[in-house]
Formats: C-alpha cells, structure tokens, sequence
C-alpha cells in the first residue's frame, strides 16, 4: 500500500490550492493509498492565531505565514518526513520538502501578464521572496518532480527560471462531476427566481476574488458589445466591490450587473446561468473553469493556464483576446442562441470534462508516487570506500607503524 503525505498551507473542500489538496486526498484513499497531512497549523504545533482585522495586518499576516512556513516549516516538514522513510510527500507551496511539488503558480509569470513586472515585485517584498525561493526550488534537487498543471507551465517556468532540474509531469486538475452538473430545469428557475432574474434572461456568470488578475473590468465594460447580457459577480470584498460598481455605474451599464460577494456554494449561481466569463490575465489551471463546463456552461475566457487545451472555439466555448469589445462580443454571440442551441451547448460542455474527475487525475498522481517509490527502492545507496590502514615497510607485526 502507497503511502502518501501531502504538505499543504491548508487543506478543505473548496477552491484554489486548499481544495485541490482536498480532493486528492479523498480521492487518493478511495483508490487504497494511506494518506496523511502536513498542514501550517501542524508546524506550528499550536493553537491558531486570531486573524487581523484591518487590510494592512492581514497583508502583513499572509506573507509573514508564507515565509515562516517556507523556512521553519521546511525545516520541521523534513524532521516529519524523516521519521516517515517510506511515505511519498507531495507538497503544496512554500515548504522546501518532497518527493513532488505542485507547481500551482509562477509569481514572475503572473507579474508579467499583469504588466509592469518590475514594478509589482518591488512593492511587495513578500513577492522577491517567494521568486528567490522558487528559484532555488527548481534550480536544485529539493524536489524529484514537479507536477505542472498546463503545457503553459513548462515554457513559464523555463522563462522564469532557466533550467529546471527536477522532472516536469503534466497532471491537470480535476473535477468533481458529481457536485458540478448540469440543473434539472427545477433547479434553474429555482436559483433564478433567488436572485430575482426572469426566464427570458441571459446571464453570464463572472466568479473570483482578485478582479484585477481575473478581469472583471473587460467583462464588465464588454457589457457595452452584449446589450443584452446581464452579469453574475460572485467573489471580492468589500472595497474591490465598491470599486467595480462605481465603474459599471460609470459606464452606464450598472443596472445589469449584479454583486453578490464571496459564496461558498457555487452551485446555484452556475445552475443560474448561461454562460461563464473569466478574461483572465493568468491562471495556472483554473478550477473554475472546469466547473463552469462540468455544470453545462460555455465558457468564454482567454487562452492562459489549461484553458487552450480544454477549450474549443464553437463547441464549448470561445476564447478570446483580454479586449472588452472581444469579451462582450462572444458573450452577445451566446446569448444570441435559442434555447435548442444554448441546450446542445451545455451538453458539449459537459462532455468535455467526463474525462477529468478527481478520480482520474488522483489516479496519475497515484502512479506517480509509485513509480517514484520503486525508484527510491531501486537505488544503489552511495557508500564510502572503505579505508585502507598503511604500514611502513620496517613495521613489525604489533606496530601501528
């Protein structure tokens, strides 16, 4: 039986690097391997600390968790699996320890596609910090793998870095096809008439919490190209709220978009809507992405991450350039179908994720981790040469020479 440890900041059912962690996990020990976690909180040994309340401390708070775990944590990390000789770690940002690493983003990529690479770097010490680590991370032999999410990955990581010295094994993300599906038509005039949109409707759904990376501002001045599409927000705070609305109002198209907030429950906003826009700047792999196709909506987003290689122009989606007249058109494009149309689009959508459940994808990293384990069992473990002890030619039998 495989034995796994998985490092991770934090782990739970939900989205980004915790939720991806979550699901390996549970799918992992359905497939009958031994599964165990390496969380922030257990290296820190303690009891969590109470969150800041203002913008700055929290700030603050993430990039002081982000070094600490990195360094003490590392070092902490490596005592743990040590007394676990037998296990394959599969770690998750920041700690410095594994068999394989889940390369969940590039910092100087993301930096890059934003603009002005330089400049945000430099604001943010935190971000020199992690490139730096990064650097040393796949440059060396801290790890023996790297798991990348997309084809992307690999020439941005070779961009960023130059060469890099572990192997590179592309295992997208999965799914979970049976949370995300297609609405019964109960299901979708019932989280309609929640929020308060009629049948006739056509709605684009917009989901994430940095609006500025994700794109929300083409999706909302796209509006413009799409008189009649409506928007879906789900995500954000309280201020990039405040600042998105006040955009949409200025643009005159504010009576047709529609904030919600962050909502842990995706599902009755995507059983909701039409269509799924996301003109993001950079994505590693975005689940959103594949539980927008796996709930029965086109997806129009633009070619970053895993998305060029799910997304087919027509069939289950489109993508796009990050313009918002582009953005708008293809969103007007959708909403121009009749039901019988919109209907056979939601069917391709979700036939082109059958074949990415959590299952499948913990499969890969399943023989993986075998794979690297015969290795280990395989390997001729180096040994000093044996010492030889000189004696000098008159010595006798008794002398130490």
């Amino acid at each position: 039986m495989t034995r796994i440890v998985q490092i991770v900041p934090f782990i739970g059912p939900g989205s980004g690097v915790a939720g991806v962690a979550w699901n390996l996990e549970q799918q992992l020990q359905a497939l009958g391997a031994t599964v165990e976690r390496y969380t922030f909180d257990d290296a820190r040994r303690g009891k969590p600390r109470p969150w800041p309340r203002t913008k700055l401390l929290r700030r603050l708070a993430r990039g002081w968790r982000v070094v600490w775990f990195s360094t003490f944590g590392t070092v902490r990390a490596r005592r743990h699996l040590a007394e676990r000789p037998d296990a394959i770690a599969i770690c998750h940002n920041d700690v410095m320890a594994g068999d394989v690493y889940v390369n969940h983003g590039v910092i100087l990529a993301a930096m890059r596609a934003r603009g002005n690479a330089a400049w945000l770097m430099i604001r943010n010490p935190f971000h020199i910090f992690i490139h730096l680590r990064d650097r040393i991370r796949y440059r060396g032999r801290t790890h023996r793998a790297v798991v990348v999410l997309s084809r992307q990955d690999v020439s941005e990581l070779h961009e960023s870095y130059g060469r890099v010295h572990p192997r590179l094994v592309q295992i997208p993300n999965g799914v979970d096809l049976e949370r995300f599906r297609p609405p019964t038509p109960d299901e979708r005039a019932e989280a309609r008439d929640a929020l308060g949109l009629d049948a006739a409707d056509r709605v684009a759904l917009f989901i994430g919490h940095e609006f500025h990376r994700k794109g929300l501002r083409y999706a909302i001045e796209g509006l413009r190209s799409a008189p009649s599409v409506l928007l879906l927000v789900v995500g954000g705070s309280d201020d990039i709220i405040a600042e998105a609305n006040r955009m949409a109002r200025s643009l005159g198209v504010g009576e047709r978009v529609l904030f919600v907030g962050p909502r842990h429950d995706l599902a009755p906003f995507l059983s909701a809507s039409d269509v799924f826009v996301l003109p993001s700047a950079y994505e590693a792999n975005a689940l959103v992405v594949l539980e927008a196709l796996a709930s029965g909506l086109p997806v129009v987003t633009t070619p970053v991450g895993y998305a060029p290689e799910i997304i087919v122009d027509g069939v289950n989606g489109h993508l796009v350039d990050r313009d918002p007249e582009r953005v708008g058109a293809r969103l007007q494009q959708v909403a121009d179908l009749d039901d019988d149309e919109l209907d056979a689009y939601r069917v391709r959508a979700r036939a082109s994720v059958e074949g990415h459940s959590w299952r499948a994808t913990a499969a890969r990293y399943l023989e993986l981790a075998e794979q690297l384990a015969a290795e280990r069992a395989t390997a001729t473990p180096r040994r000093r040469p044996p010492r030889v002890a000189t004696r000098s030619r008159d010595a006798g039998p008794g002398s130490s020479g």
